[in-house]
């Protein structure tokens, strides 16, 4: 084999599925190629967060033979594609433009080196596991022991969020601003919840929303937790819970924990796409095939300003 041969789509999606394997998604989840020919090659891959209109321009205007989402273009069914519709426009133009269109969503949440190790590394979480382990782990050679190594920790498993030791113990209010240096800019910024001053030594990390997570992040104990979309009536009765609880066990630590650090959801789940990028290309690359990709440099989350309370 060449040591540059092109790829057809069908080996980039098994590759892509290598990586994040399809079986690990969640039950509602829709993930795999949307649209597109097997048989056709793949020379340029774009990867972004959300197949939004802006982003299939920047896709059509780079040349791009595959676009790679994280969040679904269609979550539920439909009985139309027809171009009158926004959702259908998009495959159009994709399809005309001779663009495939590929999910990975929470199939890359749970993976090593996924969305939520990538959280992870950048806000400093070492001797990490996951958060809640997958249901449906695979068996086909893909797991934690396999694939790429770059040398960070990701010989935790597959799961949903992870949780781990911090580098070095911060305040909260430090915790935050490391937070939100590491991250996208966004509208938002990030918000938190909790002693600004109390030390936190260990945090909890899941890309995306969740909320529905708190159960398992009261469980491993840890200090602190990011995360996106966070809402009032959950977060509020989280802390009321922590605070309660912690006084009448007389616990030790910081009091009322976890404290939340609530950031954009599009900000959270960005920083995967560059760990995509390298590990595709590397994934292909040991089979001989080359491809050129690239991370999308739009801001696709849907706030735009922010006018500070007084």
């Amino acid at each position: 084999m060449s040591s540059n041969e092109t790829p057809t789509l069908a080996q980039v999606v098994g590759a892509l599925d290598g990586l994040y394997p399809p079986s690990t998604a969640e039950g509602w989840d829709a993930v795999g190629l949307v649209a597109g020919d097997p048989a056709a090659p793949v020379r340029k891959v774009l990867f972004a967060v959300d197949p939004v209109a802006a982003v299939v321009d920047q896709a059509l205007e780079w040349g791009a033979d595959l676009l790679v989402t994280h969040h679904p273009l269609f979550l539920r069914g439909v009985s139309s594609v027809a171009a009158t519709t926004f959702k259908g426009s998009v495959v159009h133009r994709l399809l005309t433009g001779g663009c495939a269109l590929h999910v990975a969503h929470t199939n890359a949440d749970a993976a090593p080196r996924g969305v939520a190790d990538a959280l992870a590394d950048l806000v400093g979480i070492t001797d990490r596991r996951p958060l809640e382990v997958s249901a449906a782990a695979p068996t086909d050679g893909t797991g934690p022991d396999h694939g790429t190594d770059h040398g960070t920790d990701h010989g935790a498993g597959r799961g949903i969020g992870r949780v781990g030791r911090l580098a070095e113990p911060t305040t909260l209010a430090g915790f935050a601003r490391r937070v939100a240096a590491a991250l996208p800019a966004t509208a938002q910024g990030i918000r938190f919840s909790g002693d600004p001053d109390a030390v936190v030594t260990t945090a909890a990390v899941l890309g995306g929303s969740g909320d529905g997570y708190f159960d398992a992040v009261r469980a491993a104990a840890a200090d602190v937790y990011v995360t996106s979309d966070l809402r009032h009536h959950p977060a509020s009765e989280l802390r009321e819970r922590a605070e309660f609880e912690a006084r009448a066990a007389g616990a030790p630590g910081p009091a009322g924990t976890p404290f939340l650090v609530d950031t954009a959801h599009y900000a959270s789940e960005w920083p995967w796409l560059g760990y995509a990028v390298e590990d595709l290309s590397a994934a292909l690359a040991a089979d001989g095939r080359t491809i050129e990709a690239r991370v999308s440099d739009l801001v696709t989350d849907p706030w735009t300003g922010q006018v500070p309370s007084r």
